[in-house]
């Protein structure tokens, strides 16, 4: 398809000129990752409390985990093949795409007449939310505007939790239906952001980074200052924002930097950046959250509650709760730091784990409404401790680590890995859970200890600073002679505009 002239893509572009109404744009149309997959793990946990749905498919211990897990399975293949989708088409038909594919693989969902079929178009969701999770992150951290990235990134995965607020209010009305919408209604929407995604797209602009190495100049110039300043591109820190970006893509070309997979694993720099990504992948994975994630139930049984009523109710209040938790966690990051956000979010999840661990052995199975009330405090002081650290982390830092030729493919390998991760933890959970019961939480809890050390020891701060500042910190250098747009931005340093809107001008990558 021919590019259009405004957007650098096929798709035409109608901007607003509100900076501030583009960047609520951009993460209305990004999050429907976030909040599909939230809804999904809300949905999938009152589903598998609701008789209807368990009877429907005569469903065992092995075929949940299967029909739960299997959101993974997609979720793997689109990290190993949307990342080039994303570089070749651009970051805004990539994301449009994803969207639709969600859409088509939400109907076959709401229309499943067996293990197979439901099997299936779950695999196509996980599919198209891996897409768009690979795409909206890249798309968000190169379009937004310095002061608004940390924010806008941690507000994509806190969405998380408002589509599991959707999910769990609905699922909690559809109960008491008496035939088998009370859970294809819950599934028909989960379509809903996807199609808000789609209407929005054609609403803002491309990343001006994709449109730099696509030597499209004046196209990422005007992006720039749409974002920074309301279309005005005479503006000093649009200037500065712009050079940093071409200074750092020709370097980047000029010493054979490519979009390859390859490049992935060329440099050590490189090799680090993948390893800084998937950490956050693997962490925010294995930190304990999929035990109340997918598996609420389960654990509220073992923790005395039975009552499936009961169980819906307490899935309403935690999505509402971890979406607090989350929101105060993105502001966190924000202006504590990622580093320090993360370490103290692990450190208290070790200690959560094992209160729940403890609480569950001693009041499991005992009749005392004490240790019942403060086993299910303790799983809430969990999730809202998980939320405020790891859900918005693991949006903010990948994007943030991996640079411009290995961003598209490198979360491409985070989602690969996220996924998998999960599908192995989804999968065996429900096994861990019967068999070893609290010891389940022990465990996890042990692993929260070696993740603390990891971060503390391994990973760098990347607050602050943009894109291609955060080369400094893991190269060594910075390819741009500004100084950081952070201090321009405060007024603490001056550029030459006159100077540096005539090197622009004859600049070519």
């Amino acid at each position: 398809m021919a590019a259009n002239a405004e957007s650098g893509t096929w798709i035409p572009v109608w901007a607003p000129k509100s900076s501030g109404l583009i960047a609520v744009l951009l993460v209305l149309c990004s999050i429907v990752t976030s909040t599909t997959f939230g809804y999904d793990g809300s949905m999938v946990n009152g589903l598998n409390i609701l008789p209807s749905y368990l009877n429907y498919f005569h469903l065992d211990t092995a075929t949940i985990g299967l029909q739960t897990s299997s959101v993974f399975i997609g979720g793997s293949i689109a990290g190993l093949t949307w990342g080039k989708v994303t570089d070749i088409l651009g970051r805004r038909p990539a994301l449009l795409w994803a969207a639709v594919i969600t859409v088509v693989a939400v109907i076959l969902q709401t229309a499943a007449q067996d293990i197979a079929m439901f099997v299936v178009a779950r695999i196509l969701i996980g599919f198209g939310t891996g897409a768009s999770g690979l795409t909206g992150p890249a798309y968000l951290a190169e379009t937004l505007p310095l002061h608004w990235r940390g924010w806008g990134l941690g507000m994509l995965n806190d969405c998380y939790y408002v589509g599991g607020l959707i999910a769990a209010g609905v699922t909690y009305g559809t109960f008491s239906l008496d035939s088998t919408w009370s859970w294809r209604t819950p599934s028909l929407i989960q379509g809903v952001t996807s199609l808000l995604c789609i209407i929005i797209i054609p609403f803002i602009p491309e990343s001006p980074r994709w449109l730099a190495y696509q030597n499209r100049e004046s196209a990422a110039l005007r992006v720039i200052a749409q974002t920074y300043a309301s279309g005005d591109s005479s503006s000093p820190i649009v200037l500065a924002a712009y050079k940093e970006i071409i200074d750092t893509i020709a370097y980047e070309k000029n010493v054979g930097e490519t979009l390859s997979l390859a490049q992935l694993v060329r440099t050590p720099v490189a090799r680090k950046r993948v390893l800084l990504a998937c950490s956050a992948a693997v962490f925010s994975t294995i930190a304990g959250n999929v035990i109340a994630s997918y598996y609420l139930g389960t654990m509220l049984t073992n923790a005395g509650i039975a009552n499936t009523t009961t169980q819906l109710q307490i899935n309403v209040i935690l999505n509402a709760w971890c979406l607090v938790c989350s929101i105060v966690g993105t502001w966190s990051a924000d202006r504590w730091g990622r580093k320090p956000t993360a370490i103290v979010c692990t450190a208290a999840l070790t200690v959560f784990l094992f209160t729940v661990g403890a609480l569950t052995k001693v009041y499991g199975t005992s009749a005392s409404r004490s240790g019942v009330y403060g086993t299910v405090a303790a799983i809430f002081l969990f999730q809202g401790g998980y939320s405020f650290g790891w859900t918005p982390l693991l949006s903010i830092y990948p994007p943030e680590v991996l640079n411009y030729p290995v961003r598209a493919n490198g979360l491409g390998v985070v989602q690969f890995v996220e996924n998998g991760v999960a599908l192995l933890i989804v999968w065996t959970m429900p096994i861990a859970l019967a068999n070893i019961g609290w010891k389940t939480y022990m465990i996890n809890g042990a692993w929260d200890v070696i993740m603390v050390g990891l971060v503390a020891y391994y990973w760098v701060e990347t607050k602050g600073k943009t894109l291609e500042e955060i080369d400094q910190v893991l190269e060594g250098t910075k390819h741009s002679d500004l100084p950081d747009l952070e201090m321009i931005y405060r007024g603490k340093e001056e550029i030459n505009v006159v100077e540096i809107q005539e090197e622009v001008k004859n600049k070519t990558i």
